[in-house]
């Protein structure tokens, strides 16, 4: 009976102690939290919201006159730079050489695609169809827009 008693003894302070990391495990609260700043970035209680990814892509306009593709691509950096003024673009960035003709990407903060389409026909490259834009719904940290007040501190040149 003695070691019965022990044995449930064992037993109950195995239960208890399983018990108190699964309540510590599942009050994982970061001690770091700020509410205000989370609001204002519109974060879930993850620290994450949704954006439009948008994948650029070679579009149907072949044309070969230099002076007009450098127009309507000078257009497409300014329409970066407003765009970003605006808040509604987070990240953009060409991509290297590939077979799928993948040319670069847009992190719009929108989270429609009638939105993002909206935004898209202001682009002047991809009005003309130099690119053609494919659109994904992407979840993201709703923090990825403060990396742009860093962002313009570290770029010498402009493109």
């Amino acid at each position: 009976m003695e070691n019965n008693q022990k044995n449930m003894k064992t037993i109950l302070s195995l239960f208890l102690l399983l018990l108190l990391n699964l309540t510590a495990l599942t009050q994982n609260n970061n001690p770091n939290y700020d509410a205000d700043l989370a609001k204002k970035l519109g974060a879930d209680d993850y620290g994450m919201k949704k954006y439009i990814l948008v994948i650029l892509k070679t579009g149907i306009n072949t044309t070969t006159d230099k002076v007009v593709t450098d127009s309507l691509f000078r257009g497409h950096l300014d329409n970066i730079g407003r765009l970003v003024e605006l808040n509604k673009l987070i990240v953009a960035g060409p991509l290297g050489k590939n077979d799928l003709t993948y040319r670069g990407i847009f992190i719009l903060n929108v989270t429609t695609f009638e939105e993002a389409n909206e935004l898209l026909e202001t682009d002047p490259a991809i009005k003309e169809k130099l690119l053609t834009p494919e659109l994904f719904n992407w979840y993201g940290s709703a923090a990825l827009p403060e990396y742009l007040k860093a962002s313009d501190k570290v770029w010498k040149q402009n493109p």
